[in-house]
This record gives C-alpha cells, sequence and structure tokens, in this order.
C-alpha cells in the first residue's frame, strides 16, 4: 500500500509519518505529483493560514494531480486541521476560495454575550460526538478527547457530511465524511490513543476493495 502524506509546506509533516511507521504503513511525505498519482491512500495534514495554503498548494502544482486523484479516481483521503478547512468551497481566512470538494464554508469563531470568556483560538482536549457511524470510528468510543487548535471551524451544507461534532461556545464540525473525502478539524497525531487508532481506521478503510 502506498500512503502519501502531501508536502505543501504547511504543518509539522513528520509527527504524522512517524506514527503510521510505528503502526507498520511506510508513510511517504511527498510533494511529487506521481506519487500522488500512484497512491492508495492520500493525508493533507495542515497548520496555518487558509489563503496561505491555498497559495502554497498552487505554488506546489498539486491541485490538478489531487483532483483527480480524489475527485475522478476516488483515492480515500484524509484531511487534517488545516488540511480539512482547505476541502471547504470558501475560507473567511483571507476570505479565499478552497478546494470546493465538500459543501461548506470555514467560518471564524466569534463568542458574545455568555460566551466572551471563551478563548480564541480553540486549544487543547475536547470531546467529538458522533452522529452517523463510520468506520472512521472503529474502537473508539464517543465521547472520546482529542488535541484540538484553531480558530476557524467548518460549517456544512450538508447534514450528512458531518461525521462528528464538539462544542466549544457553539456546537461545530470536528469529522467530516463524504464517499472518500475525510477530514478531523482536531490533530489525531497528538491525540494519544485514539488519535492513532483513528488513523489506524483510514488506512484500512477499503482495505479488501
Amino acid at each position: 500500500m502506498k500512503i502519501i502524506i502531501i508536502d505543501y509546506g504547511m504543518g509539522n509533516l513528520k509527527s504524522v509519518q512517524n506514527h503510521l511507521i510505528r503502526l507498520g504503513y511506510p508513510a511517504i511525505i511527498s510533494s511529487n505529483r506521481n506519487d500522488i498519482l500512484s497512491a492508495d491512500k492520500l493525508i493533507l495534514p495542515g497548520v496555518g493560514h487558509f489563503a496561505e495554503g491555498m497559495k502554497k498548494l498552487k505554488e506546489y502544482d498539486l491541485i490538478e494531480s489531487m483532483n483527480k486523484k480524489v475527485l475522478e479516481d476516488k483515492c480515500p483521503i484524509l484531511g487534517i486541521c488545516l488540511g480539512m478547512q482547505l476541502f471547504t468551497e470558501f475560507s473567511e481566512e483571507g476570505n479565499t476560495n478552497g478546494l470546493g470538494w465538500i459543501k461548506a464554508k470555514t467560518k471564524k469563531f466569534v463568542f458574545a454575550g455568555i460566551q466572551k470568556e471563551l478563548k480564541i483560538p480553540h486549544m487543547g482536549w475536547n470531546t467529538i460526538n458522533f452522529r452517523f457511524k463510520s468506520n472512521l470510528f472503529m474502537d473508539i468510543p464517543d465521547d472520546s478527547s482529542f488535541y484540538f487548535v484553531h480558530s476557524y471551524y467548518v460549517e456544512c451544507g450538508h447534514e450528512e457530511d458531518i461525521l462528528a461534532e464538539t462544542e466549544y461556545g457553539i456546537k461545530f464540525t470536528s469529522v467530516i465524511g463524504r464517499d472518500n473525502i475525510f477530514g478531523t478539524q482536531f490533530h489525531p497525531e497528538k491525540s494519544h490513543q485514539a488519535g492513532i487508532q483513528l488513523l489506524k481506521n483510514f488506512i484500512e478503510l477499503n482495505r479488501d476493495v
């Protein structure tokens, strides 16, 4: 199995790679389009500004090959944090269009009134609540805790794309899933056993297909 962690100059890719290698999956960090086109699984991590992330994907000339692999070939992909947000149509962070793979917008946390004491970014451990059954959650109990660091959240246009939600002042989407496209707002690579299990589950998705 060829697992490619897409390198577009955003985020700590090595941490994700190290966890996958410990699980026995020899993941490769690459920005090579041929690697992406020949992958069995893709992972798009990311930390930082949405507009900069889209700019980097364009500079690395990755969007065409990613679109082909994900939208046409239906290769499973997991977006992590900014990586998940880049799947949306538009972000308030830089007022920038995203990849448009998921009917959703990336919006900034805004707290007022009784919620004003909540800090931005949302940082630290928080629980996720499953909305729909998914093999991505195999052997992970509902209400498990994961590690978050983000100031923006994804608002989905289709309820069925919301696999799990988390509450921080408001309920927001913490896991998305549509066909072969998955994303987590939290960092599974920083989330101890539950996060490692989720990474394993993603790699094992459709293993026999």
